[in-house]
């Protein structure tokens, strides 16, 4: 890859480095010079511009980053779509993060212009959580650099999850004589709060003396349940001690007492057959993090811990900074998450340059809008909602079948904007949404799901658009910021009216066919697109 400034007339091709602001347009960073840029840029009198050349060996950052990510990604994740050399790896279910760090480490030191950045290895995530991100820094990576990284990888994802399972928890809690009430009744919503946040069930809870035959009496009483933990009125403090004792009578094992954990040093892992065994530490009482949150989490996911595993915990083990453990269905994490994304279909208006309704015309055995409907549906998008008005039971009964959601505008003769309003009303607690003309029965999913990567308010790219050539398509991706301005539109106006005011603030994903521009207003149009599908 060749980086610098090239003469206009010798970059055609090239990828532009800094965006370049002119009369009539904006070309932005990160385009492939076409050459009608380059004659804009030649009749602006622009005589040079700040650009990347690749070359045969290299392969683009786009690319790149969606090999790799895809190649990485393992059980419960999914790789997002490549915008500017970074690509997204997000969690589908709730569980703790798995990554192998030695493969991590040699794809990382492979070459400056390939990283892979990744939670903490054993993280607890939540769904929809960002797991890890690939970034290419400059715009290409050489191509060997790329085949020495997924040599590594092989066959083995880098990056997993494994979910938490719904198990059946015991819980034993002892007590002295001057223990109080209020302590056990504390011991207890402290566990039951952790298992449930964890999706697991406290199936049985029993209270007893803190000695070590009747413990061992009440330990025997679990067998057969898939974790049992124990919770004694004092803290563990030896093997001799009655709780790990109190197992070893039950018939089980103690593994290993202690670890490198604080808060949470005194833990004990044993077993009971095949069952885990816990020895609760007493910092378990208060919500705040402890090593035993670690260790629980990892049970409750289905992986074992081994007394190695525990021993291992010593590196960011000293939880200076404690901070409270996620409530069941709290949703609330520091994690960077992936955006709710939804999709607003507008299918109330009279089709009146039509004649009839054109929505519900027969294209290969199908209605024009269940056509949009399964490309819609194939992207990234959580929600789908159809905007109905004219003949609304019609459309409602050749979509009943499919996974959607129906909003009604009364108003739907007054024109467009009150379907977009009654649409945006519908999608407030979504980070964004795409604003459909329901005939548009030729727009592509990886488009669409190019535009979900490329949002991103934090970094100020909260309204996107895919582009053939200059021309702007449908549908445009609205981020919740923009939601105000189109529920404050009249008349027979749709959200493109607020585009022009926009338009330094669009992200343009290129697209390489017009299926973003067509939809089906006349005969001539219907037929046309009709040709297409064909």
């Amino acid at each position: 890859m060749k980086f610098g400034s090239f003469a206009v007339d010798e970059a055609l091709g090239c990828v532009l480095a800094h965006t370049v602001k002119l009369d009539a347009f904006t070309l932005k960073k990160g385009k492939v010079l076409s050459q009608l840029d380059i004659d804009s840029l030649d009749a602006e009198n622009v005589k040079s511009v700040v650009a990347a050349r690749l070359d045969v060996s290299d392969v683009p950052e786009d690319e790149a980053a969606r090999r790799l990510s895809i190649a990485m990604s393992g059980q419960n994740t999914i790789a997002q779509e490549a915008f500017t050399g970074r690509a997204n790896i997000y969690a589908e279910q709730s569980g703790v993060f798995r990554v192998d760090l030695e493969r991590l480490r040699q794809i990382n030191h492979l070459h400056e212009s390939l990283t892979i950045a990744t939670l903490p290895a054993f993280a607890r995530v939540g769904r929809r959580d960002m797991l890890a991100t690939v970034k290419i820094i400059p715009f290409a990576t050489p191509r060997a650099v790329l085949e020495k990284a997924l040599a590594i990888l092989g066959e083995q994802p880098l990056v997993s999850v494994a979910a938490f399972k719904p198990l059946r928890v015991g819980l034993i809690i002892t007590r002295l004589p001057q223990t109080k009430d209020s302590i056990v009744a504390k011991s207890e919503t402290a566990i039951r709060d952790r298992v449930m946040s964890l999706g697991g069930n406290l199936t049985q809870v029993a209270v007893c003396n803190h000695g070590q035959d009747v413990l061992a009496q009440e330990i025997r009483k679990l067998n057969g349940f898939d974790l049992i933990l124990l919770f004694g009125a004092a803290a563990i403090v030896d093997r001799a001690d009655v709780v790990p004792a109190a197992l070893v009578t039950a018939g089980g094992l103690v593994d290993h007492v202690g670890i490198p954990v604080d808060p949470g040093n005194l833990l004990m892992l044993g077993r009971l057959g095949d069952t885990p065994v816990v020895g609760v530490p007493s910092c378990a009482r208060s919500p705040k993090t402890n090593g035993f949150d670690w260790v629980l989490e990892r049970l409750m996911a289905g992986i074992d811990v081994l007394p190695s595993d525990l021993m291992d915990m010593g590196a960011g083990g000293l939880l200076a900074e404690i901070k409270s453990r996620p409530q069941p269905r709290d949703g609330q994490t520091s994690t960077m998450v992936a955006p709710r994304i939804a999709a607003v279909v507008l299918a109330a208006g009279l089709s009146s340059r039509m004649g009839s309704n054109k929505l519900l015309a027969d294209l290969n055995g199908h209605a024009l809008i269940q056509h949009t409907i399964d490309r819609l549906s194939k992207a990234a998008i959580d929600e789908i909602i159809v905007l109905t008005g004219h003949q609304a039971a019609e459309v409602q009964a050749v979509l009943k079948n499919l996974k959607l959601r129906f909003v009604h505008n009364a108003d739907y003769a007054q024109g467009l904007s009150t379907s977009v309003r009654v649409g945006i009303a519908a999608v407030q607690e979504f980070d964004a949404a795409f604003v459909c003309l329901g005939d548009m029965p030729l727009i592509e999913a990886e488009d669409l799901n190019r535009m979900i990567a490329a949002f991103n308010v934090a970094e100020g790219r909260s309204l996107v658009a895919p582009v053939l050539g200059r021309k702007l398509g449908n549908p445009i991706l609205w981020g919740q910021e923009h939601f105000a301005d189109l529920m404050a539109l009249t008349g027979d106006r749709g959200a493109r009216s607020l585009i022009e005011s926009r338009r330094d603030q669009i992200v343009e994903i290129a697209v390489t066919h017009d299926g973003i521009l067509l939809d089906a207003d006349t005969p001539q149009a219907l037929e046309e697109i009709k040709g297409k599908l064909k």
